[in-house]
């Protein structure tokens, strides 16, 4: 799920039988053993103690993550091609590639205007992970792309920056915090199974990474900002009430 305009559940099923959780096991603990478990968003009510509590569920999660450890992969024999669910916000944008511009600007000493054989000559990083939507289904897949903290190495974060905004060719826009953005396995991925990323999934590029839930994976990015705050809006999905630390 990223501009995915996924239905609110008001219940979702959570498997904690092995280590292949769809949910996993330390997210559901962390919450649910401090009574913050704000998963569904049902009725007004829910949404209501959702946005009380989740201040409270980031601090848990933001705690329990760590920055540098890279989370276990798997092989490539792994992968489930026909499991990653292809949805979008308002339909596939047109992009012309050999037009396209990946803006970084904000926050920074170099901002940068790159195109996409720009970012193919930068090193390429490949990892099988776990893709995990919201709406509780998942699926395996090899993403291959550009670390983004390589990126943002280039632009030279200023030392205020905490926060980093996403905007795509869509209108969709997504933030997350610097710890997540900086994790080794947060890619800028062009690649997808060993092929060029299509249109849609989020070509030319589009964020992927293991260490937070599918709606805060931008497809087609053009654009990110680094901040030193967050704004008034936070991310499409989490403005209508969803989490927004959305760590995994």
């Amino acid at each position: 799920m990223s501009q995915e305009p996924e239905q609110k559940s008001s219940n979702i099923e959570l498997e904690l039988d092995d280590d292949t959780d769809i949910v996993p096991r330390r997210r559901f603990l962390s919450l649910a053993g401090a009574g913050l478990l704000t998963i569904g968003f049902g009725s007004l009510a829910e949404g209501f103690v959702g946005g009380l509590t989740e201040p409270l569920n980031q601090q848990v999660e933001s705690l329990i993550f760590q920055p540098q450890k890279p989370v276990p992969e798997f092989p490539l024999s792994a992968i489930e091609p026909d499991k990653l669910i292809v949805n979008s916000f308002r339909g596939t944008p047109a992009i012309n590639p050999a037009a396209y511009r990946l803006t970084i600007d904000g926050d920074v000493n170099n901002p940068l205007s790159l195109s996409s054989e720009d970012l193919q000559k930068l090193p390429f990083t490949s990892m099988v992970i776990r893709h995990v939507c919201v709406e509780g289904w998942a699926a395996i897949v090899q993403w291959g792309g550009v670390r983004l903290r390589d990126l943002l190495a280039i632009a030279k974060l200023l030392p205020q920056s905490k926060y980093v905004y996403f905007y795509s060719a869509d209108g969709y826009y997504e933030s997350w915090d610097l710890d997540s953005v900086l994790h080794p396995q947060t890619l800028m991925a062009y690649q997808k199974n060993g092929q060029d990323l299509s249109p849609e999934n989020g070509a030319p590029l589009r964020l992927a990474s293991p260490v937070k839930l599918g709606y805060k994976l931008s497809k087609w990015v053009t654009r990110i900002q680094i901040t030193s705050k967050l704004g008034a809006k936070r991310g499409y999905w989490e403005d209508l009430g969803y989490e927004w630390y959305a760590g995994l």
